[in-house]
């Protein structure tokens, strides 16, 4: 061994926590068991087919090498138009627009371009896994405050407990990954009204913003009064447009938080998706319906998720927005999510994902699995039939 290298893994210490993904698990896990997955959120089923002809028309027409690093002009003046279609945002395409290679790559450029080393961050748990990892990366302190099942409130104590001197930005999603929950205008107010009296930047992760149900609102914070000027906004047409592969995704916000953003992201991935990005924006100068639809496409096929799981004898947190839902397993007897989900496709050949791995709190999601419903009907409705089986079975014993 060469003098001075320790035997011990190489990877930083601030990473050691951080192993293969749970979503990276679960879905070899469904392959090599045959069984339905549920536990990765990606459809399984394209978008329009008008966006898919420009990505094929892009290729076939040579913009096949690096796009510009802030993003092809004609996505950029289509994000512009989107934040001002949708939510009356006057957003600057030159200045205030930043393409990624998808919103994971928004968030991490944003966090790293915002956060010294001992800056804290707050966030809700659960959160996202690639949260965790990116604050690490940044060598920043995540604070959090918990969102306990079925009804998932904000507790303003816990969150003005999370915020301190050492605050340098919140990082929210809404709609939220993995809850399925929509922040109320309430909610949101909470939170603008603490990032503005802790100076801290508000970084939101919107994703899921046109996917929301029973007539519930998303609300952009940076629409919000006074917020404008320190929101940095991120979102992607994965979730949108069914492309979750295309890693097409966008930071908006004040010139001065993009240029920032920009910065670090161009030594990440310097420049990603070339000719996905004109796809993308045709697509999000796409008709109303076409973001409606898939947004009742989608309330359907929770629904049906919901029975199946509700049928199986589980609590369900009914979900505003999203592609997923959470359940209680405690009742089927199980005591550990994770050990669970490692059950489930031998149980009932279906796939899971424990919230466990999305907490610090662990405790708080001892028993609950998070499952997806972005999938055809009829994968969905054998996915309800194979957890029905589940009724009155001790399954934890298992």
């Amino acid at each position: 061994m060469p003098v001075g290298l320790s035997p011990a893994t190489p990877l930083v210490e601030r990473m050691r926590g951080f192993g293969t993904t749970i979503f990276a698990e679960m879905s070899a896990l469904a392959s090599q068991t045959g069984a339905i997955n549920l536990g990765q959120g990606f459809p399984d089923t394209d978008g329009p087919s008008s966006m898919l002809s420009a990505a094929v028309a892009a290729i076939e027409g040579g913009r096949n090498q690096y796009p510009p690093g802030p993003g092809v002009p004609e996505l950029l003046s289509a994000v512009a138009d989107h934040q001002r279609r949708f939510y009356g945002l006057p957003v600057d395409p030159a200045s205030q627009v930043l393409v990624t290679a998808g919103a994971t790559e928004g968030i991490a450029s944003v966090v790293l371009a915002l956060c010294e080393p001992g800056d804290e961050v707050v966030t809700f748990e659960p959160y996202y896994d690639s949260y965790a990892a990116t604050i690490a990366l940044a060598g920043a302190v995540r604070r959090t405050s918990v969102l306990r099942f079925p009804s998932f409130e904000v507790d303003e104590a816990s969150l003005r407990a999370a915020f301190s001197a050492r605050t340098r930005l919140v990082l929210l999603n809404s709609p939220h990954n993995p809850t399925g929950k929509v922040f109320s205008r309430a909610e949101l107010e909470l939170v603008c009204a603490l990032a503005r009296e802790y100076d801290a930047w508000v970084v939101t992760d919107e994703v899921y913003e046109h996917l929301t149900f029973d007539g519930v609102e998303h609300v952009p914070v940076a629409t919000l009064p006074g917020m404008w000027e320190r929101t940095i906004s991120i979102s992607s047409s994965g979730k949108t447009f069914s492309a979750t592969g295309w890693k097409v995704g966008w930071v908006t916000g004040p010139a001065p938080a993009v240029a920032a953003a920009r910065t670090v992201k161009q030594f990440l991935t310097y420049v990603a998706s070339g000719p996905f990005q004109p796809a993308v924006a045709l697509a999000l100068g796409l008709d109303d319906s076409v973001y409606t639809g898939l947004a009742r496409s989608l309330e359907r096929k929770r629904d049906l998720l919901c029975a199946g799981l509700a049928e199986a004898g589980m609590a369900v947190s009914r979900p505003s927005g999203t592609y997923f839902v959470v359940a209680d397993a405690a009742a089927l007897g199980a005591s550990d999510g994770l050990a669970f989900c490692r059950e489930l496709p031998a149980l009932c050949g279906v796939v899971g994902v424990p919230v466990s791995v999305f907490h610090d709190d662990v405790q708080a999601a001892r028993t609950l699995v998070r499952f997806a419903f972005c999938k055809k009907d009829e994968v969905l409705t054998e996915a309800a039939s194979r957890l029905a089986t589940l009724k009155g079975r001790e399954v934890g014993a298992v």
